[in-house]
């Protein structure tokens, strides 16, 4: 049973004196994401100005691109055209990872521990960067020295105490999903393993806007904005979307 796609290792790389470097399931199923990602946002944008939406696959854009513009603007509480590209990002290659791995050879690479943490990375990263930008590299800093300068060890610990929950959350959930219906395609051959796929669909997209969520409290609890302090436009002004696309 393969509990994770670093087990299994689908070609090698020769790097000459340095030997060879094994590429596993993990990085090929990640490339195949991102290339979907970026096909399939490729093909969203051609076209797309200033004129309102016409067929049915702008229109999906744009209600899915301003569904997560409305959680940032809830959760943050500022302009989510800052913070659209990184959680947006994060949102989208969690949410298709955990989807296709109903695709048959496929394994979801958000299941394997290294790409759970390349993640929690990201916001780990993303957090301090997007604070510094809005409050300053001395306001940020002075944070971790309030209430009292005593609490620098517990601010850091926090700091890195969260970053390592949103990988061992994300990865566990997924995990633990693909071991559950390999034991149960064991057990029973058909019925039981396909009700845990459906599950498992629901329980990714769950986890895919969990991490989102989580990733922009984070980010808005360092730059200091409240939730729902941003204004949201009126029915009569068009959308940020269009704006921006003009």
């Amino acid at each position: 049973m393969e509990i994770s796609p670093d087990s299994r290792i689908v070609f090698t790389l020769p790097l000459g004196s340095l030997g060879e470097f094994p590429v596993s399931a993990t990085i090929v199923n990640t490339w195949i994401v991102m290339a979907i990602l970026v096909a399939v946002g490729r093909l969203a944008t051609l076209g797309i100005g200033p004129a309102p939406p016409v067929s049915r696959w702008r229109i999906a854009v744009e209600l899915l691109v301003e569904m997560i513009r409305d959680q940032i603007r809830d959760i943050g509480g500022g302009d989510p055209t800052r913070y659209l590209p990184v959680v947006g990002s994060l949102f989208m290659f969690i949410l298709l990872s955990n989807l296709m791995a109903v695709v048959p050879g496929f394994t979801a690479p958000t299941g394997s521990l290294s790409t759970a943490t390349a993640l929690a990375l990201c916001v780990m990263v993303a957090v301090p960067l997007y604070a510094v930008s809005r409050r300053g590299l001395r306001a940020y800093l002075r944070s971790y020295l309030q209430p009292t300068p005593l609490m620098l060890p517990i601010n850091v610990m926090g700091e890195v105490s969260r970053t390592v929950a949103l990988a061992v959350r994300l990865y566990g959930n997924i995990m633990s999903g693909t071991v559950l219906v390999a034991i149960l395609l064991s057990i029973v051959p058909f019925f039981f393993p396909l009700v845990m796929q459906i599950l498992g669909l629901l329980t990714g997209a769950i986890q895919a806007y969990i991490f989102a969520v989580l990733a922009m409290v984070y980010i808005s609890s360092a730059i200091g904005d409240e939730p729902g302090a941003a204004q949201t436009p009126r029915p009569s002004e068009p959308s940020h979307f269009r704006q921006r696309t003009r």
